[in-house]
């Protein structure tokens, strides 16, 4: 996405606001503690914020339930009207850009440029969603017998939104302006790594005029103020981003208390299907992007690269040689490409995958450690020679480790790329388009690129099956996700005959 490069960033930035934001009001957590929120750049601690939990939760729910109520503003609210608002959230976010982009860079360490970039998504998501708001809207029926019938959207009504910490505005974006556009309102749940942006959001809603207890933001862990979410009585609908294992435990939330509606984007172990008539440099340029993209911390990375046999050397020797070169570092520095993992957590599973794949003999070509000094930064690896049932071929790693393997034939790639319990994404390298749609028809993912990867925008639905999940975000789909469909009969009056 294009951005202004101009935007100074705000290197030492701190945070405006630290409370929940229930019902329109900035409060402390009912427990009376707060958590931590670490630069994982510098180690340094950025700020406190609230810690809250299902109590807290009852409380925001409760609000959105009375802002969602019939005769509520909201409720009232002409569908354009509120398109101005969602749109006015967008205006007020991009007057606020520095901002923003220095408080992720931050929280989250990635690099200025590409929170800028992020930034930037947002407001295009926010804008492209704003213009969906009185453009939702049902079919008429031709059905049988003296009947007229039609369909209506509804919007299903209270919606948690459990975040992330890779994409934390991006996501909520994409979430809470999809919710918004339908007319429910929500309660937000941000990674207790990643709080602050939605924090600031919840400001920007506020001065935008959005009213009161339409958005509400709980920061908390998830264990406590995330699980209260997803399983409270009276929220209508979840929409989760994260883990695989964190999905099945909100689908088991959701059985066991109201059947609530959820979408679910989950893991994923995505290929990257290289054949030998692809163009080698633009191949490697973008198979090293597909992974290496926010320190591979992306659940659409391309963490299975297969190259075909006849090109394998020269592919892997120039994916070493662009993985050596990849600077690493601060996260305000214009040069750095990549910042530090999230946590200390991430970073010791990522360099304990890293020793499994030594270990079970993948050949290591670039990287393979810690680097040195503070922060939670790991050098971009390069595995070759890697087979299926690796466990760095297997496994979700969601850090900065490219692994590159060798196929033969169309027919071995697509039984090899679709032995995995995810089915998130795919990309395809070729100039044969024969093979690439091939390929695409293939594949089990919700998502192919061809001569691509990581093309996001917000008029294409985004999401994936099996252990990735299920639902769409983005788009249409992404909106009527959060609508209800409504069939009206009426019976037509006939004259005697």
């Amino acid at each position: 996405m294009p951005v202004t490069t101009t935007v100074q960033p705000i290197p030492h930035v701190t945070p405006k606001i630290t409370q929940l934001f229930i019902d329109n009001q900035w409060v402390n957590a009912a427990n009376g503690k707060t958590i931590p929120t670490i630069d994982p750049a510098t180690l340094e601690k950025i700020a406190d914020v609230q810690l809250g939990d299902e109590v807290d939760v009852d409380k925001a729910v409760a609000a959105a339930k009375s802002a969602f109520a019939l005769g509520s503003p909201w409720r009232r609210m002409d569908a354009s009207q509120r398109g101005r608002l969602i749109a006015k959230v967008a205006d007020l976010i991009e007057q606020d850009t520095a901002y923003l982009a220095s408080l992720e860079c931050r929280d989250v360490g990635k690099p200025y440029l590409a929170a800028l970039h992020d930034i930037s998504f947002v407001v295009q998501i926010l804008r492209y969603q704003s213009g969906w708001t009185d453009k939702l809207c049902g079919k008429t029926l031709p059905v049988d017998g003296d009947f007229f019938t039609y369909t209506r959207l509804e919007a299903i009504g209270v919606c948690g939104i459990i975040l992330p910490w890779n994409f934390p505005l991006v996501l909520l974006a994409v979430k809470v302006g999809s919710a918004l556009a339908a007319g429910c309102t929500v309660v937000i749940k941000p990674a207790e790594q990643t709080p602050l942006t939605a924090l600031h959001f919840a400001s920007i809603c506020s001065s935008a005029g959005i009213p009161s207890g339409v958005v509400n933001v709980v920061t908390g862990l998830g264990a406590t103020a995330g699980a209260a979410l997803a399983n409270h009585m009276d929220v209508d609908k979840i929409s989760f981003t994260g883990s695989t294992d964190v999905g099945r435990l909100i689908m088991k939330a959701s059985a066991e208390s109201n059947l609530k509606k959820v979408t679910l984007e989950l893991g994923g172990k995505s290929p990257c299907i290289v054949f030998s008539d692809a163009n080698v440099d633009h191949a490697v340029k973008m198979a090293h992007f597909a992974l290496f993209f926010n320190s591979g911390q992306a659940c659409s990375a391309a963490s299975r690269c297969f190259v075909q046999e006849d090109i394998y050397d020269e592919f892997v020797a120039k994916a070493a040689q662009r993985a050596n070169e990849k600077i690493v570092g601060d996260p305000f520095n214009p040069k750095t490409e990549n910042g530090p993992q999230i946590d200390a957590i991430q970073h010791k599973k990522i360099l304990e995958l890293i020793e499994s794949g030594k270990g079970e003999g993948a050949r290591l070509v670039a990287g393979g450690g810690s680097k040195e000094g503070k922060g939670f930064f790991i050098e971009p690896t390069v595995f070759a020679d890697v087979t299926d049932h690796m466990r760095i071929a297997r496994e979700e790693i969601f850090g900065p480790v490219q692994q590159i393997m060798k196929f033969r034939s169309v027919e071995e790639v697509i039984q090899r790329a679709n032995d995995s319990n995810f089915a998130l994404a795919a990309s395809v390298f070729t100039k044969d388009i024969n093979k690439a749609l091939t390929i695409a028809n293939s594949i089990k993912s919700g998502i192919v690129w061809i001569n691509c990867h990581h093309v996001f925008r917000t008029q294409a639905p985004f999401g994936g099956c099996k252990e990735s999940g299920m639902g769409r975000e983005y788009a249409e789909e992404g909106i009527r996700e959060y609508c209800e469909i409504k069939t009206v009969t009426i019976k037509i009056p006939q004259k005697n005959s």
